[in-house]
């Protein structure tokens, strides 16, 4: 993406899984490799500007602020962090550092969610009271005990720092490179997901900020026939969150905003 704009270089390639990492090497010949971030941070702040970090939703927020206090402009992929608290001290940090951030969110980036804009601040849907948003998300496993498949750790990845700042657990086969978004540890669920895609419309649109009211579901899950299972580290099923937010300049009330993953659909 930056390489195409022609006003980037890409100096720096860090990645703590080789394979991942090799298409990436192969078309920036030049580009100096790392495997652990905090090295390449300590080496060489001196020459580069820019950081885009595109990890697991656990390591955003560690490494981008990392960047910010070294001066660094910085480009997060979303969600922008693992928690409210990390958002909030992102946010903070960016102010304090005076350096220029964006999350990547392409959802917000397409010609969907302008023309909504254009066709509600011309006034050709109405009064807005209520909006549903759902995704067919997740596409990888929620909802299940963690894995008892351990496995060698490939000798392409540095499993310690893939875990980064999460909790030490033994490797276990399939987790990575995709299917740790359904653990709490190290992703966001279906809502951190696609969330940031979907919801950016109705917060843009409609002027919204934070929500005054919270209410979650979320779908259950059964071992056996009659036994209803409880897995505390893995992200639901399936949810319904339901947001209320006050009225804003751009609505004449009100909003209620619906959120529903994992085939649950507006009836």
């Amino acid at each position: 993406m930056f390489d195409k704009s022609g006003k980037a270089d890409i100096g720096f390639l860090c990645d703590v899984d080789t394979r991942r990492a090799a298409d990436s090497v192969k078309a920036f010949p030049k580009a100096k490799f790392y495997k652990d971030w905090r090295e390449m941070y300590e080496k060489e702040s001196k020459n580069f500007d820019a950081v885009s970090v595109s990890t697991p939703d656990h390591n955003h927020a560690v490494q981008a602020m990392a960047a910010m206090q070294l001066g660094k402009h910085v480009y997060v992929q979303k969600p922008l962090a693992h928690d409210i608290f990390e958002a909030r001290a992102l946010t903070a940090a960016a102010k304090k550092y005076n350096v220029v951030t964006q999350m990547g969110n392409q959802g917000a980036s397409n010609n969907g969610p302008r023309q909504m804009k254009e066709w509600y601040d011309a006034g050709l849907i109405g009064d807005v009271h209520t909006v549903y948003a759902f995704t067919d998300r997740p596409v990888w496993p929620q909802g299940i005990p963690w894995s008892a498949n351990k496995a060698d750790i490939p000798k392409e990845l540095d499993w310690d720092l893939w875990l980064g700042t999460a909790p030490y657990k033994e490797f276990v086969d399939k987790l990575v490179p995709f299917n740790w978004r359904g653990w709490w540890d190290y992703g966001t669920g279906a809502l951190g997901d696609m969330g940031c895609h979907l919801l950016e419309a109705p917060f843009s649109v409609l002027g919204l900020k934070y929500a005054t009211e919270v209410q979650a579901s979320v779908g259950s899950v059964y071992v056996d026939e009659f036994k209803r299972g409880y897995f505390p580290d893995s992200c639901p099923p399936s949810s319904h969150v339901t947001l209320k937010f006050p009225k804003t300049a751009k609505t004449k009330g009100d909003v209620t905003v619906h959120w529903m993953d994992g085939g649950v659909q507006p009836e």
